[in-house]
Parts: C-alpha cells; sequence; structure tokens
C-alpha cells in the first residue's frame, strides 16, 4: 500500500493511499457467495440462487461494508507506521486523483493530538471532597418517598404553608378584564413556589369561598405581554383547602418499593445502598470537574484541533437545542456561544487520554465488573442487564469508555497536589 502525508497546518494532516480493486473484487465476491448458500429469496429454493440476483439484492452493500472495513484497517495500518497520535474520526473521502491501473485511492483528513510537553500531575491542585450517607439522610428519604404518596383530605380552615388550594381567579389590568366573562381556575401548594411571591403570600389565610383582591406586580419578562412589568389586580376566590396526609411507614408502603419482606431494616439497607450508589457518583462527578478544571488552568495556553472543537460545539449545541425543543423554545444556531466550553472539553479529553497512553494505563476489569454490577443493581433483574451489556458490543464499549475515563481521574488525582474536604451527604450529591 502506498502512503503519502502531508501537512495542512499544526495540527491538521493529509493522507493519500491506495488499495488494490482486485482485493476488494475477491472479497465482495466470497461474501456474496457465502450469502447465496443461505439466502432464502422467494420464488428460488435456498442455495439456488441465481449469482446475478445474489448481487443485485446485496452487492451494494456488502461492497460498501468491505470497502469501509479495507479503509479503516489500512489508514489505521498507516497511522501506526507513521507513528502518528490521532486527534477524532478522520475524514475518508475517495481521491479525485487518478489512481494507478487496478487501484483505488482515497484522501484521509485529520488532526492529531497536541504535544503536551511535560506533564507535571504534581503541580495540579485538586480538591477531593469526600462524603457518606447517615441515618439522618435514610430518614429524609424516606419522609421524600411519603411525600410522593402523600394524599389531601379536604378541610374548612383556612389556609396555610404546605395546603392544597383550588381556586379561582380573574385580572384586571389597564381597566380591562381578563378573562372577559368567568374566571380562571387553578390549584396550588402554599409554599411551592409555582405562583409569584405576592399572591402565594396572600392566600395564606383565606377560607373556602373567601375571596380577596391581590395587586401583583409582574416581571418585565413574563410570558403574557400585556401583564408584562405591570402591577394587575388579580381577584382571588378560595374553593378548597386541603391538607396533606402522609402514609404510615407500615409493611404495605414498604412493599410498594419493592421491598418483598415488608420489614423497615431492610428498605433501610435497600435506601442506604441506593443513596451511597449516588453519593458515589456524585463525588465522581465533583472529582472529574476538579481535575478537569486544573488541566484547563494548566494547560490553556496549549493549541487544540480546531476541526474537533468545533465537532464538540456543535454537538453541545445539539444538545441544547433539543432540550429547548422540548420545552417549546428555540436557541441562537450560532456555535460561539458553546465554542469555550468545547475547548475545555476538548482539551481535557486529550489530556486524559495522553496521560493514559504515557503511563500506560489499562482498564481494570475489576472496576468494570463493579461499575457494571452497580448499574445493574437499579433493575428488578440485574443478571438480565449484565447479559445485556455482555452481548451488546456498543453497549459494553461506553460503559469501557466511561470506566476508563474515570479511572484515569483517579489516578491524576492521587499523584496531584490534593486536599480532601468533607461534605455532608445533601451538599455532595447538590452538583
Amino acid at each position: 500500500m502506498q502512503v503519502s502525508v502531508e501537512s495542512l497546518g499544526n495540527l491538521e494532516r493529509r493522507m493519500t493511499f491506495r488499495l488494490p480493486a482486485e482485493n476488494i473484487d475477491t472479497q465482495v465476491g466470497g461474501r456474496l457467495r457465502e450469502i447465496a448458500r443461505t439466502a432464502r429469496i422467494k420464488g428460488f429454493r435456498p442455495g439456488k440462487v441465481p449469482t446475478k440476483v445474489i448481487e443485485q439484492r446485496y452487492g451494494a452493500q456488502v461492497r460498501s461494508e468491505i470497502l469501509d472495513g479495507m479503509l479503516r484497517e489500512s489508514f489505521d495500518n498507516a497511522v501506526r507506521e507513521n507513528e502518528l497520535r490521532i486527534a477524532g474520526a478522520p475524514r475518508i473521502e475517495q481521491s479525485t486523483d487518478a489512481a494507478g491501473e487496478g487501484e483505488l485511492a482515497y484522501v484521509a483528513t485529520f488532526e492529531l493530538v497536541p504535544d503536551f510537553g511535560d506533564i507535571d500531575l504534581g503541580a495540579l491542585n485538586v480538591v477531593r471532597n469526600t462524603s457518606e450517607v447517615g441515618d439522618v439522610d435514610i430518614d429524609k428519604m424516606i419522609e421524600n418517598l411519603r411525600m410522593q404518596r402523600q394524599s389531601w383530605t379536604r378541610v374548612e380552615r383556612a389556609a396555610k404553608a404546605g395546603d392544597l388550594v383550588t381556586m379561582e381567579n380573574w385580572s384586571e389590568v389597564d381597566g380591562i378584564r381578563r378573562p372577559s366573562e368567568g374566571a380562571e381556575k387553578g390549584s396550588t401548594v402554599v409554599g411551592s413556589g409555582a405562583m409569584l411571591k405576592e399572591l402565594e403570600d396572600a392566600i395564606v389565610g383565606m377560607a373556602p369561598g373567601e375571596e380577596k383582591t391581590v395587586p401583583v406586580t409582574f416581571p418585565a419578562d413574563w410570558r403574557i405581554a400585556e401583564f408584562a412589568g405591570k402591577q394587575v389586580d388579580i381577584h382571588v376566590r378560595a374553593l378548597e383547602v386541603s391538607e396533606p396526609v402522609l402514609p404510615e411507614v407500615d409493611g404495605a408502603f414498604i412493599r410498594s418499593f419493592g421491598v418483598k419482606s415488608g420489614e423497615a431494616d431492610q428498605f433501610r439497607t435497600e435506601i442506604r445502598s441506593n443513596l451511597e450508589r449516588e453519593l458515589k457518583g456524585a463525588l465522581m462527578q465533583r472529582l472529574r470537574r476538579e481535575v478537569g478544571e486544573a488541566l484547563v488552568n494548566k494547560y490553556s495556553g496549549i493549541e487544540l484541533p480546531p476541526r474537533a472543537v468545533e465537532n464538540e460545539a456543535r454537538a453541545l449545541q445539539a444538545g441544547m437545542a433539543e432540550q429547548a425543543r422540548r420545552q417549546g423554545q428555540k436557541i441562537d444556531p450560532s456555535l460561539d456561544p458553546f465554542m469555550e466550553a468545547a475547548r475545555k472539553r476538548v482539551l481535557v479529553a486529550l489530556l486524559v487520554g495522553e496521560i493514559a497512553r504515557r503511563n500506560e494505563l489499562k482498564l481494570e476489569q475489576r472496576r468494570l465488573n463493579e461499575t457494571m454490577r452497580l448499574i445493574a443493581s437499579t433493575y428488578e433483574e440485574p443478571e438480565q442487564v449484565i447479559e445485556l451489556y455482555r452481548n451488546d458490543p456498543q453497549l459494553m464499549a461506553g460503559l469501557q469508555t466511561r470506566v476508563m475515563e474515570e479511572q484515569v481521574i483517579d489516578w491524576i488525582a492521587e499523584r496531584a497536589t490534593h486536599t480532601e474536604q468533607a461534605l455532608s451527604f445533601q451538599d455532595a450529591i447538590r452538583q
């Protein structure tokens, strides 16, 4: 295979390589013959489908798959032979230049990992947070679960914080009634912050059937244009007041969360396990952020591959656009607001990869299995989840990437100048 590499900039390269067309044709022919032995096509007996029919049905797909595989293999071989360190995936296209007889020419455009020079991990300053799950955290979680299952009982007293109040209201702004006839009906839990503070404060103390007019100043960016930045008189009538009723933590309540024994001790054990899993993830996220910021602060002056940064910015923008779409909003299509975050993410990813390469760090199977079991434990049939990961190469590859990154982050933090800072469970999980 003939290979030539030329520079397009400090970090961008273009590689031209040629493949023997005969090799491709041979592999395609072999694969089509394999398909012909087992293909089931209406009107033909198995193994008796004419070659021409097989080629028409499967030829294009088989040729594309084999060519793609050969291109990747040839590119990877050329990268190893030329001792190149690639940043991101290459863009491979057929060359417009004439190839030799019996050859196919291709051009791969790619970017290189920058030269980071000496990476002194001891010069990094990292805060490593620690925390643990206490009985008070378990008690708080049980209260949260009780609140999730709370019911409401109608009362005839005045509303207070925590009550569910059903009301109807109409508004008057600039002398105009909204709505012009009737009233809007809705409910709110007092103290939830779902309504503007002036209105929520006014509801406290209102009994069923009581009416009140509340002057409310709306924010300048309020979603209803005719109310934005104005003082509006809101006429409120309380219809119903209901107080919360929390369920008892008895056997039935406990079994409703999948604890078949219904025993309180087992319930608390499982809650502790879930909270510890959440805490472990939160502490790793904090450590990842700490190490990332330390790396960015020290190596921010390094030139980065521009296409890798742009691709990361596009990914960030796409994620934000999808989130906005779900909320019925739109965002500016410009990449500029995402470029700085993209630069940091690319820099950290390249540094983490480079540190792993230089120190010959390998994925620890023990850590991979532990993470897989941890993920599986959140499902009713953990063994089925583990089997799913083991049989799905794409799922397993994603898990391996995640575990390897966490492993390297831990490795960097241990060798950095680090201090430990204890946090409460609630503070630790608050990102």
